[in-house]
């Protein structure tokens, strides 16, 4: 598992790292490589707790990341879907894309509710370099997963942390996935269970598609939606609480 601290201001083709003149840009394909612990040790105010009594808001009304909050024992006191643009951008890197969305999310919202924290989140699968979204179809899902098939993928979960007047506070991770053989008689009877339609890559490893998956590698919350080891040290930065 890769873990990574940025903060960042996304452009069509690159991201932009610092701030002032000495900020510098890092091409996608090389970012979704490097470890880039930036920010929160080069801005002391990124060190100091700052919550300061603001209610948490999630920009997302998933159940799974609802469902992963509170097994750390944070309850949001809002909860808001963030209505952006969700397409990647052409060769976006995997990393870069849920990077720019989680942001994406958490700044829509923040305008809705400048008193909050707002956390964003997102997650994609990549084979190849290629972003795998949710399957609008049957003869997609059928192609999607024979590329799965007695292969690794990966699943990149980004998550932000923003209040307005604040930077931005964002982390990425990378894990990976192995599916085992997978046989047609096998990807109809899943698709007939309707599971595999509103789940990126087309399955959900907290649900009835853990029976295709042979090995896990990362952050299993990351796969399922939200990383928690990353998203614990954003709340601690803020110092939101949480086993609560």
């Amino acid at each position: 598992m890769t873990s990574h601290v940025v903060a960042f201001i996304v452009t069509c083709s690159c991201i932009k790292i610092g701030m002032g003149a000495d900020s510098f840009s890092i091409h996608q394909g090389i970012a979704c490589k490097l470890w880039l612990y930036i920010g929160f040790y080069m801005s002391p105010e990124w060190n100091q707790p700052v919550s300061d009594g603001f209610p948490l808001c999630l920009a997302s009304q998933s159940p799974r990341r609802l469902e992963l909050l509170a097994s750390i024992g944070v309850t949001p006191a809002l909860v808001c879907a963030a209505d952006i643009d969700e397409r990647p951008l052409p060769h976006e890197a995997p990393a870069a894309y849920v990077l720019r969305m989680a942001l994406g999310k958490a700044q829509a919202v923040v305008e809705q509710h400048p008193h909050c924290w707002v956390l964003g989140g997102d997650t994609a699968i990549a084979l190849d370099d290629h972003i795998y979204g949710k399957p609008a179809n049957k003869a997609e899902f059928d192609a999607m997963f024979a590329r799965f098939s007695q292969r690794w993928h990966s699943v990149f979960s980004a998550v932000t942390l923003l209040r307005a007047g604040q930077p931005p506070r964002s982390m990425w991770v990378e894990s990976r996935v192995r599916f085992a053989h997978i046989d047609a008689a096998q990807r109809d009877a899943y698709w007939a269970t309707g599971e595999p339609c509103d789940k990126a890559g087309g399955y959900a490893i907290q649900g009835k598609g853990a029976a295709f998956i042979e090995r896990l590698e990362g952050s299993y919350s990351a796969v399922v939606g939200l990383p928690l080891f990353e998203t614990v040290r954003l709340l601690d930065d803020a110092g939101i609480r949480y086993w609560q």
